[in-house]
């Protein structure tokens, strides 16, 4: 993949689209889907709008009983246990689906965690690192029969502009021998969300699977609950008041909104054929350029097959300490 792979292919849609919009005119009768972080957000907007059209949808779920609370009343949705940053639960989620469904037709990796304080999960990776990645890992890796047995399966990570901040820090992505910086770490696993989908395009579109990344947009969820009121007005997401500029009222989504790029990757016609890229406004996104704002577009690193291909091997081998 390369570059100009990026290029949109006019969607139809627009950036505050809502999932019910893009979804409308989809059958997903007979489809499986699995989504994570599906009880929240637009985790939850998401499992709405693929249950409206049919799928039959898991939602692993750290907090079972809040994610039953959650999604009681959307038929066609069900809940099994699992904790993303947890090796050992997310195989045996897996092997425990795999063995009850056969066939899986869209993997929806949207749990994340954001700018948070230094933590450590499994084997001592960081947290943003080994959630966001590494657990999804673990879980496609333990789900691909049921992805190859398909015959056509999607599996859509959630990146975000955060790939932006930081590439993948090669020499020690676990910020073991050098000093934390929580939006240098979130951006570097939103780096390794957009190649880990670039990674499964490169590895299994010859049995049917593509991958596709998103970036959903700018959301006010609970991914936001570790920053301080006072951060975010130094971010330019607040005013000193607690109120929303309305510049960020102009270009921020609601969460159905918000879930919209995910479910059009997960579920477009136009998309057919195609995998490896990374989406956003409910189409595939231009390449940046130097007139990119900041906010907008695929950096070439997230672009870059050998940088999949690296990120495949680094991440097997801390998979396998796991």
């Amino acid at each position: 993949m390369a570059a100009a792979d990026q290029v949109p292919v006019g969607s139809g849609f627009h950036a505050k689209s809502t999932a019910a919009e893009v979804v409308a005119g989809i059958d997903l009768s007979g489809k499986a889907a699995i989504v994570t972080g599906g009880y929240s957000g637009i985790g939850l907007e998401t499992v709405r709008a693929l249950a409206s059209a049919g799928a039959e949808v898991t939602v692993p779920a750290r907090r079972v009983d809040v994610a039953q609370g959650a999604l009681a009343g959307i038929a066609g949705v069900s809940v099994a246990a699992m904790d993303l940053s947890d090796a050992g639960s997310v195989r045996k989620f897996a092997a425990d689906y795999v063995a009850a469904r056969p066939k899986l037709h869209l993997l929806i990796n949207n749990a994340g965690i954001m700018a948070c304080p230094l933590a450590r999960v499994g084997p001592g990776w960081e947290s943003q690192f080994g959630t966001n990645h590494l657990g999804h890992m673990a879980l496609y890796e333990g789900v691909l029969p049921s992805l190859r047995a398909a015959g056509g399966a999607r599996v859509v990570a959630l990146s975000s502009t955060g790939h932006i901040i930081s590439g993948v820090q090669w020499d020690d992505p676990n910020y073991e021998t050098r000093p934390y910086e929580k939006w240098e770490a979130y951006g570097q696993s939103k780096s390794s969300n957009a190649l880990f989908a670039l990674g499964v395009d490169l590895r299994e579109r010859g049995n049917g699977i593509r991958g596709f990344s998103v970036h959903p947009g700018g959301i006010f969820t609970n991914l936001q609950r570790h920053l301080k009121d006072e951060e975010m007005v130094v971010l330019g997401w607040k005013n000193a008041d607690g109120t929303v500029p309305d510049a960020v009222k102009a270009l921020f989504k609601t969460p159905e909104q918000g879930a919209s790029t995910t479910v059009w990757a997960a579920t477009s016609p136009k998309l057919a054929g195609k995998g490896g890229v990374y989406c956003e406004n409910c189409d595939i996104a231009r390449a940046a350029t130097a007139d990119s704002k900041r906010w907008e577009h695929a950096r070439a690193w997230i672009s870059d097959d050998a940088g999949a291909t690296r990120l495949w091997a680094l991440s097997e081998g801390l998979l396998q300490s796991a």
